[in-house]
């Protein structure tokens, strides 16, 4: 790919690259204090608080040579080497282990850094990688990366398309974590907190065990103030039956197994040396797939077997709507399959049927993943089998609850899956966009018209 802008050395335009904190950190971490960022809290264009680490102030100051301070640009030198993320203004102090440090020269604007690292500089990283077991990136290499260096306004130029289309990506992120809740938190409602039978319990004047008391007086608030929805409580009875696996429960509910209510099915990997295997029609499901999923939904794989393929695994294809559960490596990756897939063993599919629909089932799967996660075992890593799953007790209500729920929750599930494929065609072009430009294939006024385009 020729540019029409010189190429110039990554140390040449930073004030420094360094790298982040090498050593051992077992007994550094505690429970509150500085932000200890590693491989896994930086993705593409954000930072991820999930599992953050943190570290005392005396250590932070200790290794102070990979501090990171607002406007770094970072880079992921094991996991997925390559990734880059931008430290943002509302950081203002934090550490970090595995992570290349760059800190960009009044040359290099720092956002267009971070968009020619996650899409135009993936040859020059991967072929820079080292490492027989883990292969990872270097500081000695990101320091050798070339770059096209438009002059200084183009690069704010083409950070400001390339981020107004990143600013619509997260919108739609955050309206599906914003629409997941809300089917969770009608869930938790109806099935785990029974608040529309404790609503009837009350309104008929029928007596609540004790262990619902702390309930029953929120409740009996929300039948005061207007805010409980006395149409949905219908569907439900107004007492509670005590049960031997489940405690108190409605009346005239049952408890069953999830193995005997939904179809659980494992699957497995076609021999990778057979070529007639793969790289057919067939979505083919790992572990790995859902671990790079934003939201619940699914839509693509890494990697397709042919019909010859799918016929090798023995839960074969599947069909849309199943629900996807990783079950090892680790457990409790969820999505729904929104196209035909297969699966491999690192996966347990539940089929969903005329009373269990994927939203529902996968609202159950994570009111229940502390009871998953405790029948799994393992030595070298945790692993719920089938055998494990299928006996974890499963609450049956009456059929007229999980219909209202489906009801409910079905244009919720539209929205989110018109969301994700939304934000897939975005990253596509914002992926596509750098590229083309710095090739002089597009120019930036063009470049701004797709991205409106896009957006409107």
């Amino acid at each position: 790919m020729e540019s029409e802008w010189p190429e110039t050395l990554l140390e040449e335009l930073a004030d420094e690259v360094t790298v982040g904190f090498v050593g051992s950190m077992a007994s550094e971490y505690v429970e509150d204090g500085i932000p200890f960022f590693r491989s896994k809290n930086v993705a593409p264009y954000r930072i991820l608080w999930d599992d953050m680490k943190y570290i005392s102030r005396q250590f932070h100051e200790k290794i102070a040579k990979s501090s990171l301070h607002p406007g770094d640009v970072v880079i992921v030198r094991t996991g997925k080497p390559g990734t880059a993320s931008i430290i943002p203004d509302t950081i203002e102090e934090a550490n970090c282990s595995d992570l290349v440090i760059v800190r960009p020269g009044p040359k290099l604007d720092k956002r267009f850094l971070a968009y020619y690292l996650n899409s135009a500089a993936i040859h020059h990283i991967n072929a820079h990688l080292v490492g027989a077991v883990q292969q990872h990136f270097n500081v000695g290499a990101a320091k050798k990366l070339s770059i096209p260096l438009p002059p200084f306004p183009e690069q704010k130029a083409i950070a400001h398309i390339l981020g107004c289309l990143d600013d619509k990506i997260e919108l739609n992120r955050r309206m599906n974590a914003t629409l997941e809740g809300m089917a969770q938190a009608l869930f938790q409602s109806w099935f785990v907190d029974f608040d529309p039978v404790i609503d009837n319990a009350l309104a008929a004047g029928n007596p609540l065990p004790d262990e619902l008391a702390e309930r029953a007086d929120l409740r009996s608030q929300a039948l005061a103030d207007g805010t409980a929805n006395r149409e949905a409580a219908q569907a439900f009875p107004a007492a509670f039956q005590r049960s031997e696996a489940l405690g108190w429960i409605p009346a005239g509910w049952e408890v069953s197994t999830i193995g005997d209510e939904v179809t659980a099915v494992g699957g497995g990997t076609p021999s990778t040396k057979n070529g007639l295997f793969w790289d057919g029609i067939h979505p083919f499901c790992t572990p790995k797939d859902m671990s790079k999923l934003d939201s619940l939904v699914l839509l693509d794989t890494e990697r397709y077997l042919t019909d010859l393929g799918a016929q090798k695994v023995s839960s074969g294809i599947l069909p849309k709507g199943t629900l996807l559960m990783s079950s090892r490596a680790p457990i409790g990756y969820l999505a729904i399959a929104e196209t035909p897939v297969t699966v491999n063993q690192g996966i347990i599919a539940l089929l969903k049927n005329e009373t269990y629909q994927p939203m529902f089932l996968l609202s159950w799967l994570r009111s229940n993943m502390e009871k998953i996660v405790e029948r799994a075992n393992g030595s070298t890593f945790l692993e719920i089998s089938k055998r494990n799953f299928k006996p974890i007790p499963f609450l049956k209500p009456n059929e007229n609850a999980p219909s209202l729920f489906n009801a409910q929750v079905e244009a919720i599930h539209r929205k989110i899956v018109s969301c994700v494929e939304n934000t897939n065609q975005i990253a596509t072009l914002r992926d596509t966009l750098l590229p083309k430009l710095i090739s002089g294939d597009l120019r930036i006024p063009d470049a701004a018209a797709l991205a409106e385009e896009a957006l409107a």
